[in-house]
């Protein structure tokens, strides 16, 4: 990918993205990607600063998404199940982003744009847990049951662990047998 116009800090984040689904966070290296959209070694580091700059941007980035993500599930009238099944989707389908979203050690965690997303990922995912407030029970111990459940399913999904004929409808039916009265989840 040469890099000839436009906005070279997306293009440096589409490359880092493709480069971590292909070989992991561990092996990008501003300078291969700096290679790679034929720009000079300074010019990753003009936008990022260094590495952890640049997996903390690709992580605020995804926490936008996911944001995005659930919160049209359930403005979609998909409940719990539907968020989770919107969970796993974009997991699957941004396998980088997720990789780095839940790598503090990778991240600068104190980044105000990396908090922020951060905050608004967990105030979509926790206004489809207040729905549930109504009826009764938990809703920190429903959230923790939802999210251990929906992101250790993708996690396993993404590793190999699991490899479903449909991972996204496996996954909407093991929401279901957690939460059996969402009968709303798409």
């Amino acid at each position: 990918m040469a890099y000839h116009h436009g906005d070279l800090r997306r293009a440096l984040l589409a490359a880092a993205a493709a480069a971590i689904a292909e070989s992991g966070a561990y092996a990008v290296s501003l300078r291969g990607l700096a290679r790679q959209a034929g720009v000079s070694n300074a010019a990753p580091a003009h936008h990022f600063g260094d590495k952890p700059g640049l997996l903390t941007a690709l992580a605020a980035e995804g926490y936008g998404m996911l944001a995005d993500t659930v919160a049209e599930a359930r403005l979609a009238g998909g409940g719990i199940v539907g968020m989770g099944a919107a969970y796993v989707r974009f997991a699957l389908e941004h396998p980088a982003h997720f990789e780095v979203m839940f790598q503090p050690g990778l991240l600068r965690t104190d980044d105000e744009e990396l908090a922020a997303a951060q905050a608004r990922a967990s105030d979509a995912l926790a206004a489809g847990i207040a729905e549930r407030r109504a009826e009764g029970g938990d809703a920190g111990l429903t959230g923790v049951a939802a999210w251990s459940l929906v992101h250790g399913y993708a996690t396993l999904v993404l590793s190999g662990s699991l490899r479903p004929e449909d991972p996204r409808g496996q996954a909407r039916a093991i929401a279901r047998l957690l939460f059996p009265e969402d009968a709303t989840g798409h």
